[in-house]
């Protein structure tokens, strides 16, 4: 197991079973799952109402939750909160925050997605983005984490300590990408959270595999996962306890924010809320638009609609809003660039629109060593970029 510095967050790479993968990604982060969990349980409290009883319970509930869902999920939870010197229960709920954040009304959160196919780009791989706005206070506690199974299965994905996944890819070239959605379905109970979800699509070897564990399961929040395949086709999935919808690319693009786009029978309840979600995904569709109708869509393409400053502060590269307090500020925290195809990852911190990103190839996770390769500088003064220059790029 080894740390690596990078341009944006660090990596983390644990391989093994899954409970010996979870004891050591626990052992190596033992500090900032507390600072997490510090973190988070202010926020059950605060804002959600529950004590400590409440979310010891919630935890045991959603423990037996992963052993039916995904018996390596429960696993590395278990293995997590041995190494890291908590109970298994609070990882849970950790593991379940959405659920038990957000069915109390608690709602502050944005994201933009987006995927390209194949016959799109101008190198024919399937590409798949996405910045993820949360938190600020949340950045320092944010790592990609790399596991590898013995059978060479390998997954990165950035996670927040405590956590196993949020969006990544894995080396069967399958992606996804996270985006909240609430509706007035979103309910307490017993059901998959929504972070199971997503490292259950990571866990999948194929798209099909992926689909099911998604879709055919208990839900009980909203959610948004924007699914990607190097073998050329991509598809969102609005989910919601009892229904959902799917939504498939159009002239080569996918892009989704954080309202429902699928007629649905339920009341979305983020919407009017949420900065400029009715606008984000349309916003990054117009951006590449032209270079998806001819074929010819980059990373570098795609890394200037991420850094796009329309409607600053809520653009798609989300700044402080001054007006809101610090529990509530929100900004694009992370920026992630995958190319499904080639198995790499590119990934930059807040300000993305002033942060180089950094490259990291899956093949080369596990080499003593290894550091990112850094691209897509900003722009040379430091200001923010319109979204439709594209930005300087390092050699690579």
């Amino acid at each position: 197991m080894q740390i690596f510095p990078a341009a944006g967050p660090s990596l983390v790479a644990v391989e093994g079973g899954h409970r010996e993968m979870g004891a050591m990604l626990g052992r190596q982060t033992r500090d900032l799952v507390v600072r997490s969990l510090d973190v988070y349980y202010r926020r059950f409290r605060d804002q959600a109402g529950l004590s400590e009883a409440d979310v010891m319970r919630w935890g045991s509930v959603f423990l037996g939750v992963a052993r039916e869902y995904h018996p390596g999920i429960a696993a590395m939870l278990k293995g997590l909160a041995e190494g890291a010197g908590q109970r298994a229960e609070h990882i849970a709920a950790l593991n379940a925050r959405t659920e038990l954040l957000y069915g109390t009304g608690y709602r502050e959160e944005g994201c933009t997605s987006l995927a390209v196919l194949p016959g799109h780009t101008a190198d024919g791989h399937a590409l798949l983005a996405q910045n993820w706005d949360w938190h600020p206070e949340q950045a320092p506690v944010t790592f990609l984490l790399a596991t590898r199974d013995p059978e060479g299965f390998t997954v990165l994905t950035l996670a927040e300590a405590g956590m196993l996944a949020k969006s990544g890819l894995n080396s069967a070239g399958l992606g996804v990408c996270a985006n909240l959605l609430v509706s007035d379905r979103d309910r307490g109970g017993r059901g998959v959270p929504y972070h199971f979800l997503l490292r259950g699509v990571l866990e999948s070897p194929r798209m099909s595999v992926a689909l099911r564990r998604t879709l055919d399961v208990t839900r009980v929040s909203s959610g948004n996962l924007l699914i990607g395949d190097a073998g050329g086709e991509a598809i969102d999935l609005e989910v919601a306890p009892g229904v959902f919808g799917h939504l498939l690319p159009e002239g080569g693009l996918l892009a989704h924010s954080n309202h429902f786009q699928c007629p649905l029978p339920l009341r979305d309840e983020k919407v009017r809320s949420s900065a400029l979600t009715l606008l984000r995904a349309v916003r990054v569709r117009h951006l590449l638009q032209d270079a998806a109708a001819a074929r010819a869509v980059t990373t570098t393409d795609i890394v200037a609609a991420l850094r796009d400053h329309y409607s600053h502060p809520d653009g798609v590269c989300r700044h402080r809003d001054p007006e809101t307090s610090e529990s509530e500020a929100c900004v694009s925290v992370y920026s992630i660039v995958m190319d499904l195809t080639a198995r790499e990852l590119f990934i930059a911190g807040h300000p993305v629109c002033g942060q180089a990103y950094a490259r990291w190839r899956l093949d080369d996770l596990f080499t003593e060593g290894h550091e990112p390769e850094v691209c897509f500088a900003p722009a040379a003064d430091g200001r923010r970029i319109d979204g439709n220059v594209r930005p300087h790029t390092l050699p690579v």
